[in-house]
This record gives structure tokens, sequence and C-alpha cells, in this order.
């Protein structure tokens, strides 16, 4: 029913002002006209982030969104380093910690917060966008 319509992360902030700041400054990502007050809508790639004022915001303790970088993890990460980002490392079976990225066989993945503490990640793998 619903395998051909599109699905959007939806991520909860305290301030959509020091939200701005984070998802347009730091990860450059372009800003689309949102729905409602106290709603941000970004673009991403195919898809759509939406960031929500929420009481509840950083409450999650799973990964909130995930952004497929491929071949440009490395260069991601540093980029992302020198705005100011930190990565978080993860004591994960099967898994080695290389500098801030994770490894399990082919796969990459490095994980970091938003100012609210909702965890974000980056993965190298294509297999993660359904081809």
């Amino acid at each position: 029913m619903l395998e051909k319509i599109k699905a959007v992360a939806t991520i909860a902030v305290r301030d959509t002002a020091t939200a701005r700041r984070f998802y347009e400054g730091a990860l450059g990502l372009k800003p689309l006209p949102s729905p409602q007050k106290g709603t941000l809508t970004y673009e991403t790639g195919d898809s759509n982030l939406l960031v929500y004022e929420s009481a509840y915001a950083g409450t999650n303790k799973a990964t909130s969104a995930t952004f497929v970088v491929g071949d440009g993890l490395d260069r991601t990460v540093e980029a992302l380093k020198a705005k100011g980002i930190r990565f978080e490392h993860y004591d994960l079976p099967n898994t080695t910690l290389k500098g801030d990225i994770h490894e399990s066989g082919d796969t990459r993945v490095a994980w970091f917060k938003d100012p609210d503490g909702n965890i974000l990640s980056l993965v190298n793998e294509a297999s993660w966008e359904g081809h």
C-alpha cells in the first residue's frame, strides 16, 4: 500500500533557530517552504527532512536520519569535523572503528549528533538507497 509513497525523516528539536543554524550552516541543507510554524523542511537528495519543535527533542536513542554519501564518506566526515561536529564512537559487534568511521565488511558508517542530541549518520553503502 505505501511502497510507492515517499517517506520523510522527521526530527524533533527544542528550538528551530538553533536547528536552522546546524542543518543549514553545518550540514549545508537547502531549506524548502515549511508547512507550518515551528517546522523546518530541507531538501536532501531525492527526499526531504522535516525538523519540528517538540518537548521530546533528543530523547530518541537510535539513529534519526541517515545520509548516503557513497565514496565521499571520508571527505564528508573531515568537512563536518572542520565545522566543529564531533563524531560518536560505539562499541558494536563485528565492527572496527577506524578514526571516526565504523567498518563492518563493506559497510562504513559515521554517527554524529545535532544540537539536541538527535543521532544522525553518514553511510557509504548505495544499498541503503534501495539500489
